[in-house]
């Protein structure tokens, strides 16, 4: 007898801490104890916006809502509440969260929640900045014109193992605290920020070989020496192209 699968229509709220590993490597104790801490506060404010918690292992919180709203007003919430928190600390010390939220379908088994829907979130939580709040399209339409708040579009975006592209939007909190510079110029590299930067890269290396080529030609000798030089220009592309990758795979074991 085959057993009927449970689903259901949710508000999804993803979220971890940034540069997890490098805090626990300062200080174990008081990394797990401000966790603990943190969590406790987004506990509260999950339950006082009706939301339920769905899980808190190790440095992520994953829970749910009925309410899109809701769910945005409590990430809102929450990262104002632990910036207030953070400035009590020295910067190294200082403890940022990054909050993905998706609206979408889910499978429901006990008390918890599976479905490419629940991975969105957590993908989207993953591109966020220290601080910060994305959200996917689905979560916008609902939130538009229901909340003072504002939102910065940033494209169709292609995720980790989701096969169609979701639009991603970036919540703008301008009165929120924000992490020391230093924290938000290591936030993650998005794939559409890693192609884009890889273009330009391309170009920059195609016109200097181009002008190395043109340099030759109308300085014709007999010869052609441009070649070598290109080298070079195609030995740095490579070698910035592979920093670049290199830099979001270094983020993503960071977080963990």
């Amino acid at each position: 007898m085959s057993t009927q699968i449970e689903r259901r229509l949710t508000n999804i709220l993803s979220a971890d801490v940034f540069g997890y590993s490098r805090l626990m490597g300062l200080d174990e104790a008081g990394t797990l104890a401000l966790l603990n801490e943190y969590k406790g506060v987004m506990t509260g404010l999950i339950a006082q916006h009706r939301g339920r918690v769905v899980s808190t292992a190790g440095d992520c919180v994953l829970a749910e809502f009925p309410s899109s709203v809701m769910a945005v007003q409590t990430a809102v919430e929450i990262q104002r509440q632990l910036a207030e928190h953070n400035q009590k600390l020295e910067p190294d010390r200082q403890m940022w969260f990054r909050i993905g939220i998706n609206l979408g379908d889910v499978i429901v088994e006990r008390d918890d929640i599976f479905g490419d829907d629940v991975n969105i979130a957590a993908r989207l939580q993953s591109m966020a900045e220290p601080g910060g709040l994305l959200i996917s399209g689905t979560v916008f339409d609902q939130v538009k014109n229901k909340l003072s708040l504002s939102f910065n579009f940033l494209g169709p975006q292609r995720l980790k193992n989701i096969d169609a592209e979701v639009p991603v939007y970036s919540a703008v909190m301008v009165d929120a605290v924000r992490p020391p510079v230093d924290i938000r110029g290591a936030q993650s590299v998005t794939p559409r920020t890693r192609q884009q930067a890889l273009i330009v890269t391309a170009i920059r290396s195609g016109a200097i070989v181009a002008f190395l080529g043109a340099i030759n030609l109308f300085s014709w000798s007999g010869h052609f020496w441009f070649q070598w030089p290109s080298l070079v220009v195609l030995l740095i592309f490579v070698v910035r192209a592979t920093h670049i990758y290199q830099q979001n795979a270094g983020e993503e074991s960071s977080r963990r």
